[in-house]
């Protein structure tokens, strides 16, 4: 088991692979990374779940591992699994992106505290209960969060009416 990430070991993270990258490279970060880094919570997590905008994961992948060997944390510290659930992300997340990181080739922006909420509801796991309420106290616009859930619902999307049954139990201050 890793070492948890704290804000500075990501930010050394960042600047170690922005040192690596021979091209431009965006990243979109979601999870606890990016729940500790733009929006301020305490929150433990051993990897950061981010993906790459245009560009592909593999590419990646070698920088990726050599700044883990170089600064002793796991080889997949970078973790773009999340980006398979990307898809329940209301289609304007991009306006409330906060970037985290700005260096030479790498720029690393976070998911906005709504788009985190509909990201924890459709995970719906006993940890994301404690994560779901800290992001309720930044004081989202909840009419995104819900039309969303919403929207997937009526789509009969997999897991989208547990998604909303989750946010109306916290919404209520269930869960």
């Amino acid at each position: 088991m890793s070492a948890p990430l704290t804000v500075a070991s990501a930010r050394r993270a960042f600047e170690a692979l922005d040192l690596e990258l021979a091209t431009p490279v965006s990243l979109v970060v979601g999870g606890g990374t990016a729940m500790m880094l733009a929006h301020g919570l305490s929150v433990r997590t051993t990897d950061v779940d981010a993906y790459p905008r245009s560009s592909s994961f593999d590419a990646l992948l070698p920088a990726v591992r050599k700044v883990g060997r170089a600064l002793g944390i796991a080889p997949d510290w970078l973790n773009p699994h999340y980006e398979t659930f990307a898809h329940v992300l209301p289609v304007d997340y991009g306006s409330r992106l906060v970037t985290v990181f700005r260096g030479r080739r790498l720029e690393v922006s976070a998911l906005g505290v709504e788009d985190l909420l509909v990201m924890k509801c459709f995970a719906g796991r006993e940890k994301d209960v404690g994560h779901a309420r800290a992001l309720l106290r930044k004081r989202p616009d909840l009419r995104i969060v819900e039309a969303r859930l919403q929207e997937l619902a009526e789509r009969r999307l997999k897991g989208a009416q547990d998604a909303l049954d989750f946010f109306d139990d916290l919404a209520q201050g269930g869960a």
